[in-house]
């Protein structure tokens, strides 16, 4: 895999292949809700990193573009960074869904690194192509997987590593809200080109978090349901993994939950883990705030941390309290630098994505008829 650095001059300043201290230059395509709220900011903080030029064809988000971030460079078009590749050592996709696998394979083929946002592709079969062309071309291609940076997810990490919840049995996890209301847009589509919906959407995450917690899954279960009046897409759905190992995933997503459940719940042989409440980085990121310039960034108050016990009930005040950790979503940037600069594997593989499409594939598969689906 080929560390960046496209520049022709050689004498260059800015040619991080001359100059390997110069910080790597990204072109960011999309400036929509991930593009604006989650890879700008997150870039423009990573040491080693420079936001160099931002896609958008909307007018409104350019000048946004362009106040948030003062002498960025702007374009309207995808191609306009392929015509000067040599300029750019990143490219990443914030873009709709539709369009991750023809942008990304255009910015392999031009010779650069890639990070995508999730899902990478609509299928695992995609999702694997795409792999293949990176690996033919050496170079990087990774996809944002953010919430495994997630405080919660990193407290719940450090619990099974340390023994304290003994054979985990069942997982759960729950990414809900309440939002009755449809917002329109794209997400939202019933269009299968779109990959819209809450399974490709939310469920993106709460499967890839179950399969780096506790590995491939051989059956899945899946019940999918469109709730609100005039919705196209999912927008209730639950998923039932069994993983290799024999743990038991259930994992729900949905817009439509009047009375939010745990975040996590986690039963083991020892003990169990019981967890409320999102991770405060993404409120953080919507209000402006950003990393670095916050020196509490990714903690949240004591009050809001998950309880450790064995027959209590966290709801009545059981349990222990358990410390969450900071959540850390710009160690993906910063670790994404790093494979870049040293050709090393990146943080999120294609490959750990495709794994996730299959889970993905398997549970609207077993939704749609009715089926328990054996990977």
């Amino acid at each position: 895999m080929t560390a960046t650095g496209h520049g022709t001059d050689a004498d260059t300043d800015t040619d991080t292949r001359a100059n390997p201290h110069a910080p790597l230059r990204v072109g960011l395509v999309g400036y929509g809700l991930a593009g604006s709220v989650f890879h700008a900011p997150l870039i423009a903080a990573t040491e080693g990193l420079v936001l160099d030029t931002v896609v958008t064809s909307n007018p409104e988000r350019q000048e946004q573009a362009r106040a948030q971030f003062p002498g960025v460079r702007l374009a309207a078009s995808p191609d306009e960074l392929w015509a000067r590749a040599d300029e750019l050592d990143l490219i990443v996709i914030a873009s709709p869904n539709k369009t991750h696998v023809p942008i990304a394979t255009a910015a392999i083929k031009a010779g650069l690194p890639v990070v995508v946002d999730k899902p990478v592709a609509g299928t695992a079969a995609e999702a694997r192509e795409l792999a293949a062309l990176a690996e033919d071309r050496g170079v990087l291609l990774s996809v944002f997987q953010n919430r495994r940076w997630d405080n919660d997810f990193l407290t719940l990490q450090q619990l099974i590593a340390s023994g304290e919840l003994g054979d985990v049995q069942r997982f759960e996890s729950r990414f809900e809200r309440w939002r009755p209301q449809l917002k329109g847009g794209w997400r939202e589509s019933g269009d299968p080109a779109e990959i819209g919906g809450l399974l490709y959407d939310l469920g993106s995450h709460v499967v890839d978090q179950a399969l780096v917690l506790f590995g491939p899954a051989v059956r899945v279960y899946a019940e999918s349901d469109v709730r609100r009046p005039g919705a196209e897409a999912d927008d209730d759905t639950f998923i039932a993994i069994t993983h290799a190992n024999g743990v038991r995933s259930h994992l729900y997503v949905s817009a439509t939950t009047a009375q939010l459940g745990p975040r996590f719940r986690v039963l083991g042989s020892r003990a169990g883990y019981v967890k409320y409440g999102l991770d405060p980085q993404e409120t953080a990121l919507r209000e402006g705030r950003r990393p670095g310039a916050d020196g509490n960034w990714g903690e949240e108050p004591e009050e809001a941390w998950g309880r450790l016990g064995a027959g209590e009930s966290p709801a009545t005040g059981g349990g222990s309290p358990v410390p969450t950790l900071p959540g850390d979503y710009p160690a993906y940037y910063a670790a994404v630098a790093t494979a870049v600069r040293a050709g090393t594997a990146p943080p999120v593989t294609a490959a750990q994505a495709a794994a996730a499409l299959d889970v993905l594939e398997a549970a609207r598969r077993s939704a749609r008829e009715g089926v328990t689906v054996r990977l």
